[in-house]
């Protein structure tokens, strides 16, 4: 969803599927969009891939995940780290190190119920709202890393609350 934010704002819309990804290439801003399209828990092979097809080092990367730690609503933004039990990001440290940006989207942890179901599943009608806000605003904070990096964008990233 971010992903897709991200891609309509700069009128991307030349997506192809390879390596395990849907990417996009923005030549103008020297831009690569990737969403894997592997099963999470490998996610790293695509990352790998494009990283290395494009010669992009960790430190050029921005990986957008959800975090159920993290309540909906809220954005957290690290230059580099560990996994914090996300599957998809333990993948991507396995091939690429810890050394990358990220960008974790609060979700929120489900009343009961597998976490499976609830992380693949549609947002409830009561929740839409608040995801559309934080869509804009993780959007945003992708956008501004784009143009200025990491230290410059956490602050504002890390302080953004759509309740």
């Amino acid at each position: 969803m971010i992903v897709d934010e991200v891609a309509r704002r700069f009128g991307v819309t030349n997506w192809r599927q390879k390596d395990q990804a849907r990417q996009a290439l923005m030549r103008e801003r020297n831009v690569v969009l990737v969403e894997p399209t592997s099963y999470m828990n490998l996610s790293g092979v695509p990352v790998r891939l494009i990283s290395s097809w494009y010669r992009t080092p960790p430190e050029r990367i921005l990986v957008i995940s959800d975090d159920m730690d993290l309540p909906l609503g809220r954005l957290r933004m690290r230059p580099s780290g560990g996994h914090g039990g996300h599957n998809g990001l333990r993948s991507i440290i396995g091939t690429l190190g810890e050394n990358f940006a990220r960008l974790r989207v609060g979700v929120g942890r489900p009343e009961g119920g597998e976490s499976i179901d609830y992380v693949l599943g549609a947002f409830p009608v009561a929740q839409r709202d608040t995801l559309a806000r934080v869509i804009v605003a993780a959007a945003d904070g992708a956008e501004r890393w784009l143009a200025e990096g990491t230290e410059r964008t956490l602050p504002s990233v890390n302080a953004f609350r759509a309740d």
